[in-house]
């Protein structure tokens, strides 16, 4: 019983901390200034129609480019706990039927060029180069479930991770020379709604999206090949 007045006391006590907040906060009012100056700036200041984007690409770059490494620390770690792994262990290897190979030999294209389109046009649509990447090693999953003997080249694959990084660098490192400010914009903004928009936001995109598809890629060929090159069947 006790226990039971103590919780009601509190849910209370949350429930008026609440109510005494909400009371002040006119409905429909942005209270935060920064979002506005945000969806007001963005246009003149990028050229890139989605906010969101030039956000995460332009407003807080380098966190972005954090953010990048961090995924490339992942992918690091889990080849370092496979190569450790246990080498006698088995796993089974499930045999695609018929349906899924053919599905998957008309679908894999189409995979790749919409990963690119979303990539591409993560200035303008909702999407991006993380997005876009992932959708572009999915497509290679889905292909490694299909067909067994498949193995991409390894070092095509970290060479585009390698210049799609890069890429990122090299564009910061061009706002810095060129306008004192590292990842500053120095390419014109453009016609909105147009590709060649928003400014260094398309290039940096192009290299997240490859990069990021090419490091999934390398990390689904890592999975399958605990399978592959440890015996299994």
């Amino acid at each position: 019983m006790i226990r039971k007045i103590i919780y009601g006391i509190f849910i209370l006590i949350i429930v008026s901390a609440i109510a005494m907040f909400l009371r002040g906060t006119p409905f429909g009012v942005d209270k935060m200034d920064v979002g506005k100056y945000y969806l007001e700036e963005t246009i003149p200041q990028t050229g890139a129609a989605n906010v969101v984007t030039s956000v995460t690409l332009f407003y807080r770059g380098f966190d972005t480019l954090g953010e990048v490494t961090v995924l490339f620390t992942a992918a690091l770690g889990v080849a370092v706990l496979l190569f450790i792994e246990d080498k006698k262990r088995k796993m089974t290897y499930v045999k695609a039927n018929f349906v899924t190979k053919i599905g998957t030999r008309i679908v894999f294209p189409f995979i790749l060029l919409t990963g690119a389109y979303i990539f591409m046009h993560g200035h303008l649509t909702p999407g991006g180069g993380f997005q876009g990447g992932a959708l572009i090693a999915t497509g290679f999953l889905l292909l490694y479930l299909a067909y067994e003997e498949t193995s991409i080249d390894r070092k095509k694959f970290y060479l585009v991770e390698g210049l799609g990084g890069l890429t990122y660098v090299i564009v910061g490192l061009l706002g810095y020379f060129m306008r004192d400010s590292f990842l500053a914009n120095v390419l014109p903004n453009g016609t909105l709604f147009d590709l060649l928009s928003g400014g260094i936001i398309l290039p940096i995109y192009i290299g997240v999206g490859l990069k990021v598809g090419s490091e999934l890629a390398n990390i689904v060929d890592d999975l399958f090949c605990e399978v592959k090159c440890t015996g299994g069947e």
